[in-house]
């Protein structure tokens, strides 16, 4: 994957925000003409909700922010902020980040979740906003150096991330070495923390026994982290109701359960969030947001 250096990264932010401004002065850098509202007086502020089509348009212009009126979903709203909006496919685009990072904006989602490649351009392209620029760390086996970890987790933090996602030594903890778990979970921590940041902790739940989950919990929780996750999504399975009732039950209150992998509906992430997560790592966020709108 592509690294890009900073002058590409500035170039590309120039380029969105010059399609940004055709899109507000009614131009357009393409032969066909620019997606208008001239059609949607009777939304009373509300496209966001009746015209999604024209929204998607405009977002796909450059567009980042949108005006809605009352009457906006309050559900859709409350979810949105527990949606890490998610892509960490090895194949994703620049181009892709960026409109990632626009559907956040627009969604007003917690966080993009991306590859460590892309996290200075998505910390550029949601600068002053309320969106958190989201990591992963020894992802997605988790079979790498604590000092690997600690090295990764400062590049990232230092390129703009907010939030830093690490997978656990899984091989370490079916082994039974408890202790070497919790000083690898222990050094990111305190490397994220020292920087403001949260780190969330990936279990990655098919893989173990319910012992070995509610050990992971455990451990995770032992050495300060913010939040437990289910799964990396790219192991033998994602999040369930019962991992995620099981991770809540072991953190109590004061931790954290994020929910992640294969949850692609509005009733699947109900189902989640009933069981205890408090946040939601998706890739089907828009989708999912979109059905709430429609209640």
């Amino acid at each position: 994957m592509t690294t890009l250096d900073n002058a590409t990264i500035s170039r590309l932010v120039e380029t969105i925000s010059q399609e940004i401004l055709r899109v507000t002065n009614g131009q357009s850098s393409e032969s066909t003409a620019p997606p208008t509202f001239d059609s949607c007086q009777d939304c009373l502020g509300q496209c966001a909700q009746k015209c999604p089509e024209k929204i998607m348009a405009a977002i796909q212009a450059g567009a980042e922010r949108f005006t809605a009126g009352l009457g906006i979903n309050g559900v859709k709203a409350e979810l949105a902020h527990l949606i890490d909006h998610t892509l960490l496919k090895p194949e994703a685009t620049v181009q892709q980040i960026a409109q990632l990072c626009h559907e956040a904006l627009l969604y007003n989602f917690a966080s993009v979740c991306i590859n460590p490649a892309h996290v200075k351009l998505a910390a550029q392209l949601l600068q002053n906003s309320e969106v958190k620029v989201c990591t992963v760390v020894g992802f997605p086996l988790g079979a790498t150096s604590t000092e690997a970890k600690v090295f990764e987790t400062l590049q990232a933090l230092n390129d703009g991330a907010t939030e830093i996602d690490m997978v656990i030594n899984i091989g370490a903890l079916k082994g039974g070495d408890d202790a070497l778990v919790e000083r690898d979970i222990a050094a990111v921590v305190k490397t994220v923390h020292q920087h403001g940041a949260l780190c969330k902790v990936i279990i990655e739940t098919a893989l173990l026994t319910n012992d070995e989950k509610v050990r992971a919990c455990q451990l995770a929780k032992q050495a300060g982290a913010d939040f437990v996750k289910t799964s990396t999504g790219f192991s033998s399975g994602g999040a369930t109701i019962e991992d995620v009732a099981l991770m809540r039950q072991t953190v109590g209150p004061q931790v954290g359960v994020k929910a992640s992998g294969g949850i692609r509906t509005l009733a699947e992430a109900q189902r989640m969030i009933s069981a205890g997560a408090t946040r939601l790592g998706v890739s089907a966020g828009v989708k999912i947001i979109q059905e709430a709108q429609s209640l």
